[in-house]
């Protein structure tokens, strides 16, 4: 059985495009150390860590002379990869959690199950295209990747947001409060994979 304590990993990914490098523990106190070349992507992650209490370090450079596409998906890949290899056999944890965050105009909801299956549904409207130069669609990428990697299934709704900075805030904020309660061990039943089947 893996402690609290073991709960980390280390991932690195290399292709024609990108090399990433992710360090996560799950119990951590929100320190993190990211460098991805994108400067947007750089304080979501931040925001990630610090409201999952994540302990993250992320290095990555990719080819941002085409854009930031690649970049920002691959470290949802290996954000994801990293995110399972820490989880393990996901015995005692809480599982299911959901989060109502604000950012001042905006509100987000999201839900989660940590069930093995990777499922993003993604019910976002941003008022504009970009905040500065980063392409705000890619949101929906980097948590697709994630999603797909974790396995884990997400529902991220929208309810309200008029300024497209403090949407992006809110999901990335939600994800990692929903993240953190999902990952908690439930003293309950510690020792116990949470599914009638016996496995996740």
């Amino acid at each position: 059985m893996m402690s609290e304590n073991e709960r980390r990993a280390e991932v690195e990914r290399k292709t024609r495009e990108t090399a990433i490098r992710i360090a996560l523990s799950l119990d951590g106190t929100g320190s993190a150390e990211i460098s991805t070349g994108i400067g947007f992507l750089d304080h979501m992650l931040d925001l990630f860590a610090r409201h999952g209490l994540f302990d993250l370090r992320c290095q990555a450079s990719g080819d941002l002379e085409v854009d930031a596409h690649h970049t920002t998906e691959d470290v949802g890949i290996v954000l994801g990869q990293a995110f399972a290899e820490a989880l393990g056999d996901k015995r005692g944890v809480t599982r299911f959690a959901d989060a109502r965050v604000p950012m001042e105009d905006s509100l987000a909801a999201v839900a989660l199950d940590l069930s093995g299956r990777g499922l993003l549904n993604y019910n976002v409207q941003f008022p504009a295209a970009k905040v500065g130069e980063f392409d705000v669609e890619l949101v929906r990428e980097f948590l697709h990747a994630f999603c797909a990697n974790a396995g884990v299934t997400l529902h991220v709704d929208l309810v309200r947001g008029s300024n497209t900075h403090h949407v992006a805030e809110s999901i990335f904020k939600g994800t990692a409060r929903a993240l953190r309660a999902a990952v908690a061990i439930d003293p309950r039943t510690a020792g116990e994979i949470p599914s009638t089947k016996g496995v996740l």
